[in-house]
């Protein structure tokens, strides 16, 4: 592999260049990487105590009746868990600046055939509607190019990607609907207590399944370079 900076040629098994000192591309990338995989984490890890503590508010209304039902009560203690997921957004949005400039890297790295241009790695996130269906076939199309795979292999990374992003769009979708649900009364509190869980679980299940894919695309291509 040639040196970023001189353009020396440094051997696979060593990280630095041996003419000036810089550190191979293969070790930046696996650097971002290992960033963008513990983000992802750390997200899950939020998503998951979100859930549970949810879980934990929805015993006692399983047990109250409508004449002790009292909404103001239950209004503010739901109310932080909408703050919660407004923070899990925004903890969201910066992993995915990093995880795009993984990606970015990634899909420049992998031998291809690419069906879309590399701009398209950014673009494919900010297009409405595009946004929808382009983000996971571009991992898809990365993580199988980046290695050597079977047809029942690329399924199963096809089945893993399109688990991913279904859980990360109803975990965006039940998340809103949590934030917009009314406990007027006991059953539309329950209602909106079950979709916070939801919401949080799928959440929980989309970082893990992404870190899943960082982790095989990183690997593949590190053992290539």
């Amino acid at each position: 592999m040639p040196c970023a900076l001189c353009g020396d040629i440094i051997p696979t098994e060593v990280a630095r260049c041996p003419a000036c000192g810089a550190w191979a591309r293969r070790r930046d990338f696996r650097a971002v990487g290992v960033a963008v995989f513990m983000l992802l984490g750390f997200d899950a890890f939020v998503a998951l105590g979100s859930g549970i503590s949810l879980l934990r508010l929805a015993h006692p209304l399983r047990g109250a009746t409508h004449d002790t039902y009292d909404p103001q009560v239950t209004g503010k203690a739901l109310a932080p868990y909408s703050d919660v997921f407004l923070i899990g957004t925004i903890m969201a949005g910066v992993t995915g600046l990093l995880y795009l400039g993984w990606l970015w890297r990634a899909y420049a790295q992998s031998p291809g055939p690419h069906r879309h241009h590399r701009a398209w790695v950014v673009l494919g996130w900010l297009c409405p509607v595009v946004n929808l269906w382009l983000p996971p076939r571009m991992v898809y199309e990365v993580w199988v190019n980046s290695g050597r795979y079977r047809t029942a292999e690329r399924q199963a990374a096809g089945l893993v990607v399109a688990c991913w992003w279904t859980c990360a769009l109803l975990g965006v979708l039940l998340a809103r609907m949590f934030s917009g649900g009314s406990v007027d009364t006991l059953a539309e509190a329950r209602y909106d207590v079950h979709l916070g869980v939801a919401a949080a679980a799928f959440q929980a299940l989309a970082a893990a399944l992404c870190m899943a894919t960082v982790y095989q695309i990183t690997r593949l291509q590190i053992s290539r370079g």
